[in-house]
Order: C-alpha cells, then sequence, then structure tokens
C-alpha cells in the first residue's frame, strides 16, 4: 500500500537583538495543494515532493511557511501553522498515517517561544496516532538545536555546507531517510551535545576550520559505523538569544546510543579546541580605505556581515556606502534595502537628479541615512531568476526572487541598486536583472557573511570581512545575550 505522509514546512531564522518583529504577512504561505507548486523551484520542499513522487508516496500536504531571517516572529505564525497541521492531521489520521516530514530551519523564534521547532514537535506526538511514527525532515546547519527537538524526532538532518548549495540534497537526503523508517519499522535514536562555544556566521563557512574538520569527521563516522544513519554539525545562530544558542552536534543512530555519544564527544572536544577560528575578526573599514584596494584590477568585495541580510539585518546601513563616497572610489556597487526612496523614485523618469536621505531608515544599531544627490538610472519589478539553482537563496525562496520595486541611482562614481524587501545577495542575477555586470565594479560591497561567496567568488580577486557596527556583529561580546546558557565562549572566555 502507499505510504501516506504529512507534509509541512515551517522555517525562519530569527534575530532576537533587531528592535522589530517578523508579523504573518512576511511569510510565504502555501496551504494544502498549493505546496505543490514547490514542485521545480530548487528549494528544499521540491526535493521532498520529488522522493515523493519516486517511491510513490500518497502526500497529506499541510502548509509551508518561509521567511526571510529577520526579528522575533509574532505568535500568530506558530499559531496559524499549528492550528492547521493539527486539523488536516487530525482528519488523516483515521485513515491512517504512516511519517511526517518537515521541513524547518532551527533558528526560530516567536514571541512566546524560545524552542519553536522543539514545541511543535512536542506538540505533534501529542496528537493521536502521531507519537510513534517516524518523523523526519531537514535543518539548516545555522540551526540552535535543542532537546526537544532530538527528544521529539526521528531524523532530523542538517545541510552538510555553506553556502547552502546542498539544501534541497539534503532534503532529499532525509525524504529517503523517512522511505526507509517507514519501510522497515527501524526506529533510531537521536544523540545531541552542546558544547559550550557559539560561533560568528563567519566562522560558520565549511571550506574553512572549525566547520570543515567536523563536516569531514561526520562523514566518516556515518562510513564507518553504518548503524549511525547521519550525522550533523549545527554551526548555531548566534543572533537568536536562547538557552541553546550555539554550537550542536547531533546522530542518529540504530545502535548503542552511549556509542554514539562518545563519537559526539570526540568531536566536541575538537569544537572546542578549534573554538577561536569559529569567531575571525572582520578588518576596520578605514584601514582598508587607506589602501585604496580599488586599484586593483576585477572587483574587491567589502563584506558588510554585521548587516548581513541573510541573519535577520535590515540591510540599510550605509557606512560602505559613506566610505565609497568620501573616498571618491570609482565604479563602485552598493546595494542598500531603502523601500521609502525606491517608492519615491518610482514617480521620477531616468536622467533626473533628486536629493534623497538614502538607507538607514531602520533604527537598527548602526543605521544613518545618508543625503545625496541621486540621478535615475532605471527603475524595476525587482524580480528575477536565480543564475544558480544550487545559491544559498535557493534554500530560502526557490529560484524566483522579488526585491519589490527597485530603482538604480548613481552618485559620482557609485551605483546604488535600492530594493523595497531585504534580499540576500547570493546570487548575482540580482546586478544583471538590473542590466549590470557586476564584474564591471572595481569595489562591491556585499550585506552578507559567508552565503554570498558561492555568487562573488568566481568574480572578485579579493574579499575582505569588515569589522563594522550593526545587529550582526561578528564580535558577539557586543551583544547584550540574556538568555543563552552561561559560561559560554567567547562571552566568558575560555
Amino acid at each position: 500500500m502507499r505510504k501516506r505522509v504529512l507534509i509541512a514546512g515551517l522555517a525562519h531564522e530569527t534575530h532576537t537583538f533587531v528592535t522589530h518583529t517578523t508579523p504573518l504577512e512576511a511569510f510565504a504561505c502555501y496551504r494544502g495543494s498549493a505546496i505543490h507548486e514547490k514542485e521545480g523551484d530548487g528549494s528544499p520542499m521540491d526535493g521532498v515532493l520529488e522522493v515523493a513522487r519516486m517511491k510513490d508516496w500518497e502526500v497529506l500536504p499541510v502548509i509551508h511557511m518561509t521567511a526571510t531571517p529577520s526579528g522575533t516572529v509574532k505568535d500568530e505564525v506558530v499559531e496559524l501553522f499549528w492550528s492547521t497541521f493539527k486539523q488536516v492531521a487530525e482528519a488523516e489520521v483515521a485513515a491512517g498515517v504512516d511519517g511526517i516530514y518537515l521541513v524547518l530551519h532551527g533558528a526560530m523564534v516567536s514571541e512566546s517561544l524560545t524552542d519553536v521547532e522543539g514545541e511543535l514537535l512536542k506538540r505533534i506526538r501529542g496528537l493521536d496516532g502521531l507519537a510513534d511514527i517516524p518523523l523526519c525532515g531537514v535543518t539548516d546547519l545555522h540551526g540552535n538545536f535543542t532537546a526537544n527537538m532530538a527528544r521529539y524526532s526521528t531524523g532530523l538532518i542538517s545541510y552538510e555546507k555553506n553556502p547552502h548549495t546542498d539544501a534541497r540534497e539534503s532534503a532529499v537526503k532525509a525524504a529517503y531517510l523517512l522511505d526507509r523508517l517507514m519501510e522497515t519499522g527501524e526506529r533510531p535514536s537521536t544523540v545531541w551535545i552542546h558544547p559550550p562555544t557559539m560561533w560568528s556566521p563567519s566562522g560558520t563557512d565549511t571550506s574553512k576550520d572549525p566547520m570543515r574538520v567536523l563536516e569531514e569527521q561526520a562523514r566518516a563516522i556515518e562510513k564507518a559505523y553504518p548503524e549511525i544513519l547521519s550525522v550533523s554539525v549545527y554551526g548555531g545562530f548566534s543572533f537568536a538569544d536562547i538557552p541553546e544558542t550555539g554550537v550542536s552536534l547531533t546522530a542518529i543512530t540504530l545502535g548503542e546510543v552511549k556509542d554514539a555519544q562518545a563519537k559526539l564527544s570526540q568531536m566536541g572536544d575538537l569544537a572546542l579546541l578549534l573554538q577561536a577560528a569559529g569567531n575571525p575578526q572582520g578588518i576596520p573599514l578605514q584601514q582598508l580605505m587607506e589602501l585604496r584596494i580599488w586599484q586593483q584590477r576585477g572587483p574587491v568585495i567589502l563584506v558588510e556581515s554585521a548587516d548581513n541580510i541573510g541573519g535577520g539585518a535590515p540591510g540599510d546601513i550605509t557606512c560602505v556606502l559613506q566610505a565609497l563616497i568620501e573616498h571618491k572610489v570609482p565604479d563602485a556597487g552598493v546595494v542598500i534595502n531603502d523601500p521609502e526612496s525606491a517608492r519615491y523614485l518610482w514617480t521620477m523618469q531616468p536622467g533626473e537628479k533628486v536629493m534623497l536621505d538614502i538607507g538607514g531608515k531602520s533604527g537598527e544599531i548602526g543605521a544613518q541615512p545618508i543625503p545625496l544627490e541621486v540621478e535615475l538610472i532605471s527603475k524595476s519589478d525587482g524580480r528575477f531568476k536565480l543564475e544558480d539553482r544550487h545559491s544559498h537563496l535557493a534554500s530560502m525562496r526557490g529560484e524566483n526572487i522579488d526585491m519589490g520595486p527597485c530603482a538604480v541611482v548613481r552618485h559620482e562614481g557609485t551605483t546604488i541598486l535600492l530594493t523595497s524587501y531585504a534580499t540576500p545577495p547570493f546570487d548575482l542575477g540580482q546586478w544583471r536583472s538590473q542590466g549590470i555586470e557586476p564584474a564591471s565594479f572595481s569595489v562591491i560591497g556585499v550585506k552578507a557573511a559567508v552565503a554570498h561567496r558561492q555568487a562573488y567568488d568566481p568574480i572578485t580577486i579579493a574579499s575582505y570581512t569588515l569589522d563594522s557596527p550593526g545587529p550582526c556583529a561578528e564580535n558577539l561580546q557586543r551583544l547584550p545575550f540574556k538568555r543563552v546558557k552561561r559560561p559560554i565562549y567567547p562571552l566568558d572566555g575560555r
């Protein structure tokens, strides 16, 4: 008989230090059969649905909700997901449910819940008929894994790469695991450890230590011990202030729990040994300007991780823009999220000039507007399709991206793309959709930490991560943590 599988998703990376909250309308929401619209878009949900077709599951679509990383999520979002899931599950359980698949993030925080994923898993297990069936899913490696996530799931698997070029692939892997468990009746245990260390997003690049060597060890354990079905390395999301914030390691095992625990403990010791590498230091912007880095041949990237849109920052901090203008850098490019300015410019025609306060309107740390006279170059609706379906952005939104109404303006040697929706700079289609070739710039300001590299590394000759003000500051000691379990590195030293 066909396996009947409830499929749902709720994914948000929550930055609890920014002042704004994330309302229901910020989420793309697919209810019921509308989930099938995700097929073919390169997202994790697309991967799940592909396996469902191949394995001939009877898909019981529930609800799928995603939003760009941002502030604490309104309770109404969680309650919509839960009320919808409960209603569908209770209606389907009489005919039998064989499995559950969830697309999650792992670092979601609401007004009332510090562990949204763990709480929802607990509620699901409390529904009649769902206590013991296999529940698998995919998570971001920036999840802050919790005890409830381990206790109430059967097989949550994280991405293995940052940038997240394997998001869909990881979702497929988790779906095959669910299919195996439904067929065999096997019920693995999830083992979880949480070494007392936090890493900034820049420290979770999987091409570098400590993540590189930990991922290598995870794959080696999976190969050497077939009873361990999967090992996940969670770099954590340090801008979500909850008790479990930080690095976690998990193993899904059919063997002895103590054996898997021993393997993870060895990895945890290594994570602590390399924890300083997980908190790299940025370079002062003024120092780079004095070196006149734009005189090199080819684009130089200024990585403004403190305004990392993919980490929940507003994308409107103007310190890089200000430096480019003050130093009269030729052929520079920056993207600023400024819906107010973009909306105003839509009333004008290309070639017209106007004085505007650019950026800095969010009120977040480091956000200051700059008054500039700019020339309008072009306008667009801000929609584009990813050039790279393996882009980190595909893990968040699929291949169809909407920046909202946009305007391209120029001030002296600097080209500014003004967007209406904060859009992570993870695909060069962001520029090329506006008729601009990013490889032609001498300097590009990028509001990211690591995930931009898949797109930008092939066109750049040098990249510098900045030590600059903003809500996603590299120096975690600048942030007012209140809930994280102490002591923990780097807040409390070694």
